[in-house]
């Protein structure tokens, strides 16, 4: 797999130099893809591959392409600073390389994949997590985030022994608040006594909530100093510091993204994450990469929820699992989600 640590703002065909020399194998960017194989390319979210969370389900998707599919994989790392003001480029050049398709992890790859798309007719272009951008060669690959941290309210209204929880964001933006509503709902529908602190690490236009740990890790130490005993993080890398710090005070963290019981950065805490709410960014990021190499390329809204496993709880702690009564609730409330007896909100 070709990896690109960054692209800085030096032009169009110097951003493509980079690409061509940091490829493995030492083939050039025109050479690559000259014997017809398919090539696709994901370029990262802030904090990129090695989050531990939302870059790396990316990363999954992309690597179980190349097993299985016969793909070559190329992913492109944000540019320093929470700015990342070389979207437009890095897509660009991801594009002109041969990829196809190129996904962008993330919504703030929205206005770039709006700009790029339209002159790569015939390439496709994923964006995860926003439908604010559409075209004929855009596949916006989205979730009900709301529904899995639906989920893990309700765990985490069973399982609090103080009737005080906490939830951070890494930036107050739209999507991260569906991750709240969610979860502030199913604490609430569970024991409406739970307080649910709530608290964002950084507002628009800083991003940095999503990549800095030790903001996750003095925020849940706040909440955790007013009594939470149950901490669920979206924040990206930043909530590996949440998770660092509900470990350290012996009480639970909940995971967000991937299963981060799993992840072997967060090992030393595995044991105090009780849960994580998955998306299934690995699947979906697969599926488009699968329709393209099928020659029939996904486009428009693919949405994944709780009726198609796009999102959920996770179940790998023996912890929760031995939890009867708190798995049971779990399941009931999953089941009417999907039934429809329950809509959760995507807005608190």
């Amino acid at each position: 797999m070709r990896r690109i640590t960054r692209i800085a703002t030096v032009g169009i065909a110097s951003a493509a130099l980079a690409l061509s020399a940091t490829a493995c194998g030492g083939k050039t960017s025109s050479e690559a893809g000259s014997d017809g194989g398919t090539k696709a390319a994901i370029a990262y979210d802030i904090g990129g591959r090695g989050d531990q969370s939302f870059n790396d389900a990316a990363y999954a998707g992309l690597a179980k392409a190349e097993k299985e599919l016969g793909v070559k994989g190329t992913e492109a790392e944000p540019s320093e600073g929470e700015a990342d003001p070389d979207k437009v480029q890095r897509l660009t050049s991801l594009a002109r390389a041969g990829n196809n398709p190129v996904i962008g992890v993330g919504f703030a790859y929205a206005p770039a994949i709006a700009e790029v798309a339209p002159k790569f007719p015939d390439t496709t272009f994923g964006l995860i997590d926003d439908t604010s951008k559409t075209g004929k060669n855009i596949a916006n690959l989205v979730f009900n985030e709301e529904q899995g941290s639906y989920l893990a309210g309700v765990a985490a209204a069973k399982v609090t022994k103080s009737n005080t929880v906490g939830f951070i964001g890494g930036v107050e933006t739209p999507l991260i608040k569906k991750f709240e509503a969610g979860y502030v709902q199913g604490v609430k529908d569970t024991n409406k006594n739970v307080n649910v602190k709530v608290q964002y690490l950084t507002q628009p236009p800083d991003f940095g909530g999503f990549s800095k740990p030790d903001l996750g890790k003095a925020a849940a130490e706040g909440q955790l100093d007013a009594g939470a005993d149950v901490i669920y993080a979206a924040a990206g890398l930043a909530g590996s510091g949440s998770i660092e710090a509900a470990a350290k005070a012996k009480k639970w963290a909940i995971g967000v993204d991937s299963d981060q019981y799993n992840q072997q950065g967060l090992a030393a805490y595995k044991e105090s994450i009780l849960t994580s709410v998955t998306k299934d960014v690995s699947d979906a990021v697969f599926n488009l990469i699968k329709s393209v190499k099928d020659g029939k390329p996904q486009s428009g809204e693919i949405r994944y929820g709780l009726d198609k496993d796009g999102v959920g709880l996770a179940t790998s702690n023996p912890a929760f699992t031995k939890m009867a009564d708190v798995t049971a609730a779990v399941e009931k409330a999953k089941a009417d989600i999907i039934a429809g007896k329950i809509e959760v909100k995507t807005a608190p």
